[in-house]
């Protein structure tokens, strides 16, 4: 491949082990998405929220505790991070919300729009210059959407509205990408992740009080507003061990990743984001025997394939730069 040749000719320790790291946190968050997406047809989101973020907010803070100190939670940007926290609720709740109508591959393949859309949003709101190539990987990225949902657009009268629900989720990830990069300096990750999942809590507990207390009707519903207005419920003492199982899973991907990062240039390692695409593939055919069609592979290889462009264009761009 031709953009093999901007990698280094020799693959150093660090850099091997880096990208095994970000392997396994891709690994780990994958078996989250397998267990939400298990309990879907069963337990509200919001319960399955509430529990995750609970058991995470345990682990947080004894991490912040021991490695940084509780002062820091007492942050002077509390409210830059909490409207972070607020938008990443709206992002993996329309990301989850897609599991039960859609296939796991799918629904992360049209998330995989969103390093995409942070290389669009970094021009209008950081200033950030964004090449010709860039916007043409952009569209291609677009198109890639188009294909993935091309049986849908032909031979029907109306479109699935939960086909929205990843590309709104891909949509505000990026916009809490670029909040990151204005609090990272002052910030870190394990603070943003406390915020990050207290908001979580808060809203889940609001919407669960507005609407998952029994008085809506449950015959006719759509499965990705079952999964949000359903009654909470506790029977089932295996599938709620798997929701506070998320708590540390969630945790323990943070961790990995963040380490990924930290190791080696983060245009090296983000190429090995898109390892997610192989898992949800193999877990969606192995748990549910989900078959990608032509045109889900067609669409998720634009994607994938303006993503990696625009990482290897940056990083060639970066090494040649006087």
């Amino acid at each position: 491949m031709a953009s093999a040749a901007v990698l280094p000719a020799k693959l150093s320790g660090s850099r091997i082990l880096a990208a095994a790291f970000l392997v396994g946190g891709v690994l780990v968050f994958s078996m989250q998405d397998v267990i939400l997406k298990w309990i879907s047809g069963t337990y509200p989101l919001t319960e399955a929220v509430a529990i995750r973020s609970s058991t995470a907010i345990v682990i947080l803070l004894v991490w912040i505790g021991w490695r940084e100190g509780l002062h820091k939670i007492l942050s002077r940007r509390w409210r830059a991070l909490a409207w972070r926290g607020s938008i990443l609720m709206i992002a993996y709740g329309t990301y989850y919300l897609a599991f039960p109508a859609m296939k796991l591959a799918e629904v992360v393949t049209l998330f995989f729009l969103a390093p995409i859309l942070i290389t669009a949003f970094g021009h209008p709101l950081l200033g950030e210059r964004v090449s010709v190539r860039g916007w043409l990987a952009v569209l291609v990225g677009f198109a890639g959407v188009v294909v993935t949902y091309w049986p849908g657009l032909i031979g029907r009268q109306s479109l699935d509205w939960a086909l929205l629900l990843p590309i709104a989720a891909a949509l505000t990830y990026g916009l809490s990408a670029i909040m990151v990069r204005r609090l990272g300096p002052t910030e870190s990750a394990s603070v943003m992740g406390l915020y990050q999942n207290v908001m979580f809590l808060i809203w889940v507990l609001v919407l669960a009080a507005a609407f998952s207390t029994g008085w809506i009707p449950q015959g006719n519903l759509h499965p990705s507003l079952a999964f949000l207005l359903r009654p909470w419920s506790f029977d089932g003492w295996w599938e709620i061990a798997l929701l506070v199982a998320c708590g540390p899973i969630s945790a323990l991907g943070t961790v990995l990743l963040a380490q990924a990062y930290r190791m080696t240039e983060a245009n090296f390692v983000a190429t090995f984001e898109y390892t997610g695409l192989i898992w949800a593939m193999f877990w969606g055919y192995e748990i549910w025997r989900e078959v990608p069609d032509l045109y889900m592979i067609a669409g998720a290889a634009l994607i994938v394939g303006a993503g990696l462009y625009m990482l290897f264009a940056g990083n060639k761009s970066a090494t040649t730069s006087p």
